[in-house]
Order: C-alpha cells, then structure tokens, then sequence
C-alpha cells in the first residue's frame, strides 16, 4: 500500500487540521487582552497501514505534548494494526501556506518501536518526496 499517492495523503492530514487553543489547567484563555493557552490541532497527520487502512490524528501540546504522529498511530493500535506503509504530517501557517513536516527524532523513533517492519515505512517528505524510516533513522539497528 505504499502506492497511496502523497497529495492524497497530505489533503487527508491537511482535512485534519483544526489549530485552537484551550486554557491550561486553572487558567483563563484571555488574560490582559492575549490569548494564552495550549495549542492543538495545528499539526495533522495520516498514515496507511500495511493492509490499506487509513487513520489521521492531530498534536496536543500540554507541555510535553502528543505529536500527531503519535495520535494518529495511537488510534492504529487502537483498531488492532502495527504495520505503517507510508505516513505523511503537515501543519499550515497564519498565511494558509501547507508545509509538510518530517517526523521530529521521538516519533522516529516510536514508528520503528510498534512493529520492527516500519523501519521500512515510506515517509512523506514533500508532495514529490519520499524517504524511508530506515533512512530517517540512521543507526537505527
């Protein structure tokens, strides 16, 4: 299922996307006429597995945050599947401009971590870009 073509993919993580902002825990969202706040939802994420699901997620930034990379394979595992073929993350800027992201080095490394086969996961790098995990991942074994 590494076929699924990248702009299909990058729309599907982008369609995710919904960046607001919440209050932290006992805090107000506005104070002193600014907004302050955690962020989420402004990085989107979908990947297909190795038998041709799809899943998406989006981050949550508490601080240490959940990437979405890590929602969207949470939600994998969740439907009882370990094997990514191709994963794409994006996040858009105030001016609306998508920007695809790689993978930051903790979800790297959480990719290879759920199932030994994603070292071969195909990673979009761009709508004409690929790499693989193995070769985002060096010294990997």
């Amino acid at each position: 299922m590494n076929d699924a073509p990248n702009a299909e993919l990058i729309a599907s993580a982008a369609g995710v996307l919904k960046p607001h902002t919440v209050p932290r825990y006992g805090e107000h969202l506005v104070r002193d006429g600014e907004q302050h706040g955690r962020r989420m939802g402004h990085v989107g994420c979908t990947l297909v597995t190795a038998a041709g699901n799809r899943y998406s997620g989006v981050c949550i930034d508490l601080g240490g945050g959940i990437c979405a990379e890590h929602a969207t394979i949470a939600a994998m595992v969740t439907a009882g599947e370990y094997q990514i073929a191709k994963i794409v993350a994006v996040w858009r800027d105030e001016d609306g401009t998508l920007y695809v992201l790689p993978p930051c080095g903790r979800c790297r490394e959480f990719i290879r971590q759920v199932d030994p086969a994603n070292i071969n996961t195909h990673v979009v790098t761009g709508s004409d870009s690929v790499r693989s995990l193995r070769e985002l991942l060096p010294l990997h074994e």
